[in-house]
């Protein structure tokens, strides 16, 4: 295959995975929540808990990260993050059960942005369980040379209507990066962090703050189904600096959800939902 990032559009990966209740559990009390039970719903997004592709140390890159050049493209010297995505949610996910992932380089688009050129790459996923398609999404991975983060935004925010403060402690960071078996050294290696990507501590998680916005949600709303998430990043959230994760109603049968903090937000999304049967 050539270096070319383009040549890896329509490149693809096969996961199974059975959705072991054991393993539901850790997850749940990572968020401090029941453990729930064989047979049970997955909660929306846990899934991102499963279906990883186990590679040793020496697969992996300086930071920690699996080393781009197989699923994903090379892009040498650049940093790499999730950025943001869309989550369709058709049926549940069962745990105890098995289930598989399909996955596909949909696109690659080079961009210039604030902080220089940008590579972004569009992998698109499908769960399936039972012969069902349970979860289809399309996931944006941008890649960036190294420069300081923004730590601050200054853009208004709704009312909100429901809200709960989280407290990301280095024990919360520990624990999503073990479940999730994601090394990306930003969310537990305080020097790389600092002197290496240039942060001021150590990083939240994305996928978690989109967990956490949309477990708020349906906290505050559990007569109310997800149907679609649209999620981005805005800026980094660092440990142990409480942020909100809030929302509010927008139009009929959508809302928009939000994570901030003194500094501003730092992830919103929109979500569009259904009455729960």
């Amino acid at each position: 295959m050539s270096d070319s990032p383009q040549s890896w559009i329509g490149k693809e990966e096969f996961c199974r995975d059975r959705l072991d209740p054991s393993h539901a559990a850790r997850i749940a009390a990572t968020f401090d929540l029941p453990a729930p039970g064989e047979g049970d719903a997955l909660a929306a997004l846990w899934h991102w808990a499963f279906f990883q592709i186990p590679v040793p140390p020496s697969g992996t890159g300086p930071d920690g990260h699996i080393a781009p050049g197989g699923f994903l493209p090379k892009s040498a010297g650049n940093t790499r993050m999730w950025a943001g995505g869309r989550v369709n949610f058709h049926h549940a996910l069962r745990i105890g059960l098995p289930a598989e992932r399909r996955s596909k380089i949909r696109a690659v688009t080079e961009k210039t942005g604030r902080s220089g050129n940008l590579l972004f790459v569009t992998v698109a996923h499908e769960y399936c369980q039972d012969g069902e398609l349970c979860i289809s999404e399309e996931q944006d991975i941008v890649y960036k040379a190294p420069a300081a983060p923004r730590l601050s935004l200054d853009k208004p925010l709704a009312e909100p209507q429901w809200c709960r403060t989280v407290e990301p402690s280095h024990l919360l960071l520990f624990r999503y990066s073990a479940v999730t078996f994601n090394g990306h050294r930003i969310h537990y290696d305080y020097p790389y962090t600092t002197q290496t990507e240039g942060y001021p501590d150590l990083v939240v998680h994305g996928p978690m703050i989109a967990t956490l916005m949309l477990q708020a949600f349906r906290e505050a709303n559990p007569q109310l189904r997800p149907l679609k998430l649209t999620y981005r990043g805005l800026r980094p959230l660092t440990v142990n600096k409480p942020f909100d994760v809030a929302g509010c109603f927008s139009t009929e049968g959508r809302a928009a959800l939000w994570a901030a903090n003194e500094d501003g937000p730092a992830h919103e999304a929109e979500l569009v939902f259904t009455e729960d049967n």
